[in-house]
């Protein structure tokens, strides 16, 4: 497959991902944040494990571990911790700043050169994130805050560590792994931390099928074989598809309001998504050969 059909498969995922708070605040009980992250990911990866029978090998466990508490884990409890403190336009672009993290971290753990127009692009794309859900009543929380930055710095850690440690199997089978121990670690604190869910609706099942089987399951399958054929500077830039689609989707399904400010906001992130790939696609490596003819007349002058 070419990279731009690579592009387009990954940037599915983060556009997927935009539908959750849509179904969250619409189909899902209020006020369990750490126990809805978890029947999001434990049950998709249970699922995925059941349908590709392999487990992770022993030498494996810990950097399973590690990746699930990296992209899912810690990263949900923080997302939703920024979520509740926050207004959602100042959590979200907290959550952009995730593309330049993820620059500097594949600079130091990958070797993969800084480039000023990757910069250029994730700087542009956070403040078109900026424009298209900063309000007036956008406020600082200093703990949100600190949780929205986490929640980013998380999952770029996450993005980057996963391109690095790339175990011999498929993606789908990596994707289990790490779902099932995202939401085994989830277990206890959503014991610990919140009351049990009152009865579920039909309605509540629907939302929560939607965000483990599509939102999970599906998604980071694709979002993880992305990180594997892409560069990650080029697939972190792909997440800035989810506020976008949050708006659109805020817009169709909620009659919300779409003011010019936040037209020229999506535009701007957009263009800068395009402008990351651009910007991170890797140096063409040329190869000089030798004409066949000219190495044989060499052969016979030698």
């Amino acid at each position: 497959m070419t990279r731009t059909t690579d592009i387009l498969v990954t940037a599915l995922a983060p556009t997927i991902w935009g539908s959750t708070y849509l179904v969250t605040t619409e189909a899902l009980p209020p006020d369990h944040p750490v126990t809805l992250a978890m029947l999001r990911a434990l049950p998709a990866g249970l699922l995925l494990l059941a349908l590709t029978r392999r487990l992770p090998p022993r030498a494996w466990l810990g950097r399973t571990f590690v990746l699930g508490t990296l992209n899912f884990g810690l990263f949900w409890v923080l997302l939703f911790v920024a979520a509740y403190r926050l207004p959602g336009g100042v959590a979200a672009t907290l959550g952009s700043f995730q593309a330049m993290m993820v620059i500097a971290m594949a600079r130091g753990w990958l070797g993969t050169p800084i480039r000023a127009g990757a910069v250029a692009a994730a700087g542009c794309g956070i403040v078109g994130v900026a424009l298209l859900l900063l309000g007036p009543e956008a406020s600082l929380d200093p703990l949100g805050v600190a949780a929205g930055l986490g929640g980013a710095a998380s999952m770029a850690a996450g993005t980057v560590l996963s391109r690095k440690w790339q175990p011999p199997v498929p993606p789908l089978s990596y994707t289990a792994w790490q779902l099932t121990a995202g939401g085994l670690i989830l277990v206890p604190l959503a014991l610990l931390l919140e009351p049990p869910l009152p009865p579920l609706s039909m309605l509540n099942v629907a939302g929560l099928a939607w965000l483990g089987l599509i939102g999970a399951a599906a998604t980071y399958w694709l979002w993880f074989r992305g990180i594997a054929r892409l560069e990650p500077g080029a697939v972190s830039m792909l997440g800035m598809m989810s506020p976008v689609t949050a708006v659109l989707l805020g817009w169709l399904w909620l009659g919300q309001a779409l003011t010019p400010v936040q037209i020229a906001g999506a535009v701007i992130v957009l263009g800068s998504v395009l402008a990351g790939q651009i910007a991170n696609r890797p140096a063409a490596v040329r190869v000089r050969t030798t004409p066949p003819l000219a190495g044989a007349a060499d052969l016979r002058n030698g």
